[in-house]
């Protein structure tokens, strides 16, 4: 097998900007993605937690992300938006899709797998690690403009000229190859 390629996490390609903590009680940072989080598994998205962002954030984003996925542009694994400004923190399972772990006009798009949830870690077998981006956006308007029918890159282009500051946790899974 060749070996693996680390391509640039998605937002390497937008304007800098201010950093934020962002943190998990399910996801250690710089570690591995427990079970739950996994696709096979518990298909669960991670709590998450963040503070220090900019007075004047008017909404969040919560996106995830897989660079390493071998398909030439990522994997979208979650795509969430419209977050109000006053909630910090969301819980573990907040992704399912039924929307109850959401603050009420939160945006679901749908991921790669095709669904609007939280779709967990799947590398292929024998891929070596994949690292899954976590980014907690601290956007400058309530609303980011796309509606539940667009795709996490029309989201990540609007997040392009509407983040204010943005925060990540990264973690890793992998999939040993057989034999």
């Amino acid at each position: 097998m060749s070996e693996q390629v680390r391509r640039p996490l998605p937002h390497d390609f937008h304007p800098r900007v201010p950093t934020f903590e962002v943190t998990s009680d399910d996801v250690p940072t710089g570690g591995r993605l427990h079970s739950a989080q996994l696709y096979s598994e518990g298909n669960t998205s991670p709590h998450l937690r963040w503070e220090g962002f900019p007075p004047e954030t008017r909404s969040f984003a919560v996106t995830c992300f897989d660079p390493d996925a071998p398909t030439g542009s990522g994997f979208w694994h979650w795509s969430v938006f419209d977050i109000p400004a006053s909630v910090t923190e969301l819980p573990t399972g907040a992704g399912t899709g039924d929307m109850k772990g959401l603050p009420e006009g939160a945006v679901h798009v749908r991921n790669d797998f095709g669904t609007r949830d939280f779709g967990g870690a799947a590398p292929p077998p024998g891929d070596g690690p994949h690292r899954y981006v976590f980014t907690v956006h601290a956007v400058d308007s309530e609303k980011l403009g796309p509606d539940a029918e667009g795709s996490p890159a029309f989201v990540g282009f609007n997040l392009r000229f509407r983040t204010l500051a943005r925060g990540e946790l990264i973690a890793e899974h992998e999939v040993p190859g057989e034999g």
